[in-house]
């Protein structure tokens, strides 16, 4: 017999996970435009390229796991050209996240859902793996900003 055990409540997860995204968001907007999309440390991509990363995994990810569907992956599937666009994506897919949130019971956090057709996994498993995601490529863009002389967000101002 599965036991839920709750170590933090739904409601709770989701206001870590936009504390993260709120974040994020600061350090897109600390990038200056033309660097948001051209620098790069050791073959690394741009934070621009990383951002189109985490808009393809965050709203998406969340309407396969509540729409159990396996769509692939699509990254590359929408073309923003300028830092502004990707501000006001990232804006419309922390509403859509709120919206399937909204529809999560708490027995959902155990099924195991085949996100993008290739992460077979339980719901929980799959958030976090959406969230931690975030914080590596964010880190990225703390280590670019750093290069490029301009402070970034202190990481406890979600």
């Amino acid at each position: 017999m599965n036991t839920i055990v709750e170590v933090i409540s739904p409601e709770k997860l989701l206001s870590h996970w936009q504390g993260h995204r709120n974040l994020t968001r600061k350090v897109i907007e600390a990038f200056p435009e033309k660097d948001f999309f051209e620098f790069s440390i050791g073959g690394m991509r741009s934070f621009s390229a990383l951002t189109s990363e985490l808009l393809a995994m965050g709203a998406p990810g969340m309407k396969g796991i509540v729409e159990k569907q396996e769509t692939p992956f699509q990254e590359n599937s929408q073309e923003l050209t300028t830092k502004e666009q990707y501000l006001e994506k990232w804006d419309q897919a922390t509403e859509e996240i709120n919206q399937y949130w909204s529809k999560l019971q708490v027995e959902d956090f155990n099924e195991t859902v085949n996100l993008f057709g290739h992460y077979n996994f339980p719901v929980i498993e799959n958030i976090l793996y959406i969230i931690d995601n975030e914080i590596h490529h964010r880190g990225q863009g703390y280590v670019y900003l750093r290069a490029l002389g301009i402070q970034p967000p202190f990481f406890w101002e979600r």
